[in-house]
């Protein structure tokens, strides 16, 4: 894991950092298209296995995302949930109370169809709570990203108590 300049806000747990994952529901995944950032909100699933956390993410199987995910398959992401708006007696002291999760890894395009059906399995029960069952038709008009983490790093950073 990567520390946050403020260490009294990092999250090292990993039942609090699977909250957040639990919690969340869009990952904003940022990639370098040539020597511009590019970044596209999304819908995720995730895994633990032998504690190292794998994203999965699903969306058309032709476009700008995955064209420049072929070129440079090196990615960051970004994560919150709790999101809690607060007021200060000044306007520096406002501002929003979340916890995040913030990491890079490596993103594959993943063409096997059983790979294929237990990443949207792992998608829809992030999303949803609920299980699914997906045919060969069903994941053949998808395309499924993994993207291996290889660093991450947690954040709370709560509503300050009121004086």
């Amino acid at each position: 894991m990567n520390g946050y300049t403020r260490r009294e806000k990092q999250i090292t747990d990993i039942n609090e950092i699977t909250e957040i994952l639990d919690k969340a529901r869009v990952l904003h995944l940022g990639l370098a298209d040539g020597d511009m950032p590019y970044v596209v909100p999304m819908n995720y699933g995730y895994t633990m296995e032998n504690g190292e956390l794998i994203l999965w993410l699903h969306g058309a199987t032709k476009g700008r995302k995955l064209d420049v995910m072929r070129a440079n398959p090196k990615v960051f992401f970004s994560i919150e949930c709790d999101l809690q708006p607060f007021e200060g007696d000044v306007a520096c002291r406002y501002g929003m109370g979340y916890k995040s999760l913030m990491g890079s890894g490596v993103a594959e395009i993943i063409e096997d169809v059983e790979l294929k059906k237990r990443a949207l399995t792992h998608l829809m029960k992030t999303q949803t709570g609920k299980d699914f069952e997906f045919n060969d038709k069903l994941v053949s008009v998808v395309s499924i990203i993994k993207i291996d983490v290889s660093e991450y790093s947690a954040k709370n950073r709560p509503v300050p108590e009121k004086k």
